[in-house]
């Protein structure tokens, strides 16, 4: 009996409200990104690369496609910011409304992976992939 592969990579990438460097603190950020991590695993998914900047977040997933792009969105949007609101910032934290969500084929991973775990670096450098800073925000 032959089984199916399916492989689904979603690289999101979501800001802060109003673009607010909510995510300064090292110990901030590391706290947001666990339980982003923690959500996303909850679901299903493997976190192949979570990282970001002050403002924003990129997570790079194989997601499960028992679960929509969106419901996941969703949910590590949605259970972060509550964890944030209570345990970290209160209740000025918030994160924007909308959020990217690209397509990442398997020769792409590596140079993905690599764009996200230097975030800080490229943006030092302005060396920044635009497509990949895109977080959904109305312009």
């Amino acid at each position: 009996m032959r089984r199916s592969k399916i492989e689904v990579f979603i690289h999101y990438v979501w800001a802060t409200k109003n673009r607010e460097p909510f995510l300064q603190d090292a110990s901030i950020e590391r706290r947001v990104h666990r339980c982003i991590h923690a959500q996303a695993e909850k679901w299903g998914c493997e976190v192949v690369a979570l990282n970001g900047m002050p403002d924003h977040v990129h997570l790079l997933l194989q997601i499960p496609v028992t679960v929509t792009i969106s419901h996941l969105a969703k949910q590590c949007k949605g259970v972060s910011s509550t964890f944030a609101r209570a345990q970290l910032l209160g209740d000025a934290f918030d994160w924007q409304d909308g959020y990217a969500a690209l397509g990442i084929g398997r020769r792409q991973i590596p140079l993905v992976v690599a764009y996200i775990e230097g975030q800080k670096q490229h943006h030092a450098a302005g060396t920044t992939h635009a497509r990949w800073e895109e977080c959904g925000e109305e312009v």
